[in-house]
């Protein structure tokens, strides 16, 4: 098949099913992960938040049924059930502040449609979702906090100017307002909502693991006296003391550091990524307001509501009918950007264009105009429009789409490139008969 055939009905149908609206939560563009119809929010790696919830319950079994349950033969009544009971209550404790931390939004900001317009842009120009506008961004942008000037940068996934403390997380995604870091063991972003209830947590472990640790001891003790032995024969009668004894003390060096860690950063007004980026021991910290105020503003001051109502009904984006091309099936929104500065790998072009540079005939949407200079591109949006003194190489008609499908056996092409690569490649064969014939003509001068 030579020309292009519309796609199956039910396909080309697909995106007009529905009332035209979805939940935000359906649609998000992050990593998250979401439970119970958009009400509870977790990263991508939240399946650890089941195995840290192991490492927290499965000790606090085993230290009630073989230590707990022994002491309580031995105390009164009311207070051997006391031991047992306050063990329970940690224990639980520790895992609804995990489920807090975790379950919750940490503080995202949410993302634009469209790139914010450049200051001292009159145009009036409309742009589509996604689209760069023609004029420079400035790659960051200088704000007064509490009298000092700090710079705030331009994050090229979510289209928009980062508030002051506020950091992308290539894991989630997202942009997150006070970033401190993201916790492998919640599953979840630590930001602006969650970050008091990720402390309590660290502190109500470490706590857990103290007691745990110590009515371990008071058992080797209590067996000790019973029977006038040594320690470590009193050791040998109870191997599940020892096992909890090594598992608290190897734990508390863990929790118990990061607890230490934090309340060092509570007090001056830090979070983790500012102390490992920006070391605010060498120079004057804006936030820093006094040891009373900075422990006031993490524990006594009310959270600030989500900037998303994740369940809320939003419109579909518009979707663009899928086409074939002889004979194979396209969709329309398979191509990835070539690259992402907030994921951890920095944009380059010349990737792209090396790519692109090995398929001539592919040409620029109608988003650019072939005759254009664009001297005005800034750095962090050049990855989508290229320079002009590069002939022959496409761009993609999209700055997150490319037309060239990179996972599948087939090209993607535009259907309206089609002729022009057409043209294209009659030009280059021409080209090279002409410099064949040049080549042999001046072997034959030579010869004769």
């Amino acid at each position: 098949m030579n020309g292009l055939e519309p796609p199956p009905p039910d396909l080309a149908n697909e995106a007009n099913h529905g009332d035209g609206f979805i939940q935000t939560y359906k649609a998000w563009k992050g990593s998250n992960v979401f439970v119970l119809g958009g009400r509870l929010i977790f990263g991508p790696d939240v399946r650890s938040l089941f195995f840290t919830i192991f490492l927290i319950a499965a000790p606090v079994a085993v230290f009630c049924v073989f230590v707990a349950r022994k002491l309580m033969d031995d105390f009164p009544h009311h207070l051997g059930i006391s031991i047992m009971a306050v063990a329970v209550a940690l224990t639980l404790c520790d895992i609804v502040l995990l489920l807090l931390t975790s379950g919750r939004d940490p503080g995202i900001i949410p993302r634009n449609s469209h790139p914010p317009e450049p200051e001292g842009y009159e145009g009036i120009s409309e742009f589509r979702p996604g689209q760069t506008p023609p004029l420079r961004l400035p790659r960051t942008k200088d704000v007064v906090v509490n009298g000092i000037s700090v710079k705030i940068k331009y994050c090229d996934t979510c289209m928009l100017y980062r508030p002051p403390r506020c950091s992308h997380c290539s894991i989630c995604n997202n942009c997150v307002d006070r970033f401190d870091h993201h916790c492998p063991w919640v599953g979840q972003c630590i930001g602006l909502r969650n970050y008091r209830f990720f402390f309590m947590f660290v502190f109500s472990a470490t706590l857990l693991c103290l007691y745990v640790h110590g009515f371990c001891w008071v058992y080797i003790r209590r067996i000790m006296d019973g029977e006038e032995t040594t320690i470590w024969k009193a050791m040998t009668k109870t191997p599940a003391s020892i096992v909890l004894l090594v598992y608290t003390f190897i734990s508390v060096w863990f929790v118990g550091g990061l607890t230490v860690f934090h309340l060092y950063l509570i007090s001056t007004n830090q979070s983790t990524y500012e102390n490992f980026r920006y070391r605010y021991d060498c120079r004057e910290n804006p936030y820093n307001k006094g040891v009373i105020e900075n422990f006031t503003e993490i524990f006594c001051t009310s959270i600030p509501p989500s900037k998303t109502n994740f369940r809320a009904k939003i419109p579909k984006e518009p979707a663009i009918s899928p086409r074939t091309v002889s004979g194979g099936f396209i969709s329309p929104n398979k191509g990835k950007a070539v690259g992402d500065i907030e994921m951890g790998r920095k944009p380059v072009w010349d990737e792209a264009l090396g790519e692109a540079g090995d398929h001539e005939g592919q040409l620029s949407g109608d988003g650019m105009d072939k005759d254009s200079g664009l001297p005005d591109v800034s750095p962090d949006l050049s990855r989508i429009l290229p320079p002009e003194s590069i002939e022959g190489r496409g761009v993609m008609n999209h700055p997150r789409r490319s037309s060239w499908g990179r996972n599948s056996e087939k090209w993607e092409i535009s259907p309206e490139i089609l002729p022009l690569s057409r043209v294209g490649e009659s030009k280059r064969m021409n080209g090279r008969s002409n410099a064949e014939s040049t080549n042999g003509n001046q072997q034959f001068e030579t010869k004769s």
